[in-house]
């Protein structure tokens, strides 16, 4: 199911920031991006267990949540569907349940997910995407407070 949802988002949101970095930096910047993300989300939990032989890390999660965040970066208001939830669930709250529920599964354990590369792969995409484009910032703050700025 993990691998089902990271590939629905991916798939969601990898085009849209795949054209905006395009725009940026190129196919083969959005690529080295995403790539990035897979290596630096992992990174902390890797060396929190780099001694430990039975611990198995492997998966792309990270970098999915850092496409996802940078994309919430550009439109906070956009409209996310959740399997069975009728309405969409503003891009910004969504965030937060996200950032909430990793932080709360990543000390909680015991599901085989690294949690932990959700939070750092999310905070490497809002971080790479404000290092291209630093004016997102407070474009973004503006459009929380304004949702009509569009």
């Amino acid at each position: 199911m993990h691998l089902v949802f990271n590939m629905v988002t991916l798939y969601s949101f990898g085009r849209v920031m795949e054209g905006y970095f395009g725009m940026r930096i190129g196919p083969i910047g959005f690529l080295l991006f995403y790539l990035s993300a897979v290596v630096i989300a992992i990174l902390p939990t890797f060396m929190r267990h780099r001694h430990d032989a039975r611990y198995r890390s492997l998966g792309a999660s990270g970098a999915v949540s850092a496409v996802l965040f940078a994309s919430i970066l550009l439109d906070p208001w956009s409209g996310i569907y959740l399997f069975f939830i009728p309405i969409p669930v503003p891009a910004f709250v969504f965030a937060g349940l996200y950032v909430w529920y990793s932080v709360w599964m990543d000390k909680r354990g015991g599901d085989n997910i690294n949690h932990s590369a959700h939070l750092w792969g999310a905070l490497y995409g809002v971080m790479f995407t404000l290092l291209q484009q630093p004016a997102l910032a407070g474009r973004f703050l503006q459009r929380l407070v304004s949702p009509d700025l569009g």
